[in-house]
């Protein structure tokens, strides 16, 4: 594992997924198109090799911050403020329960029960989720968190003067803010596209009960009782019979007219 890290395997598979189509609508919720992720992944694989040094203290790994910089363009095209706020306040628990946890395993990595890189994607992807919900949130909150931890370690070695350096954007692929990131918007996917199939399937379990109410409501179609035929025929037939009588009567009238006015002439 340590020849080919679990980050650049899981960045591989998703490239994977994306090149045969597989991740549309994660893609469309980040605001992304297939091209657009490709081309972004192959700069966090490369950028991952490359450290820029920034004085003694600080170092600048090109493919994590290429991560930040997605984070902070999922952020910038979040749907809302307050969403915009929520993933702000997720990254803040994020970094908070990393440190939690890295104070929990210990500080020496020997001594940890569990590698770091699986236990801080893992701390950083469910936490980042429950509090960031949507996927935007969620991802950004997830790298924003783990990024915040290397900002917290500067002033940290800072304030006490202690040696040491600090990665910003960790180690690009290699490092935990790649699988955080990830981990995050997996669990927002799964977990929010169950939650839209069974609210779904609610809606319309309630929609064919509110059709069924109706129908039985509405009632039966009135069907013409056989009185109500006969009825109907014996006004037809009065009414035709009339008819006939009056043109029968007026031809009679007319035709004995005729017979008086002819009289007189004569």
């Amino acid at each position: 594992m340590s020849d080919f890290p679990l980050g650049l395997i899981t960045l591989i598979v998703v490239s994977i997924l994306i090149y045969f189509g597989l991740a549309h609508r994660v893609l469309d919720r980040l605001y992304l198109s297939d091209k657009w992720a490709l081309a972004i992944i192959a700069v966090i694989i490369v950028g991952s090799f490359i450290d820029v040094p920034l004085g003694n203290r600080v170092t600048v790994n090109l493919g994590g911050s290429v991560a930040i910089g997605l984070a902070v363009y999922v952020w910038i095209k979040a749907g809302s403020a307050k969403e915009k706020i929520r993933a702000v306040a997720a990254a803040a628990v994020t970094a908070l329960a990393i440190y939690t946890a890295g104070r929990f395993m210990g500080a020496e990595p020997e001594n940890m029960f569990m590698d770091p890189l699986l236990v801080y994607p893992l701390v950083a992807g469910i936490v980042a989720y429950v509090a960031g919900r949507s996927r935007r949130g969620a991802f950004f909150a997830a790298v924003v968190g783990v990024f915040a931890m290397d900002i917290f370690q500067f002033f940290y070695l800072l304030r006490t003067g202690l040696r040491g350096t600090v990665h910003v954007g960790g180690a690009g692929a290699f490092d935990a803010l790649i699988l955080s990131g990830i981990l995050a918007v997996v669990l927002a996917e799964l977990i929010g596209e169950t939650r839209e199939r069974l609210q779904r399937g609610t809606q319309t379990e309630e929609l064919s009960e509110e059709q069924a109410g109706r129908f039985h409501q509405s009632g039966p179609a009135h069907k013409p009782m056989d009185n109500e035929k006969e009825g109907w025929r014996d006004d037809y037939h009065q009414k035709s019979d009339s008819e006939t009588d009056g043109g029968r009567n007026s031809k009679e009238n007319h035709e004995k007219g005729g017979e008086e006015r002819q009289q007189d002439n004569e």
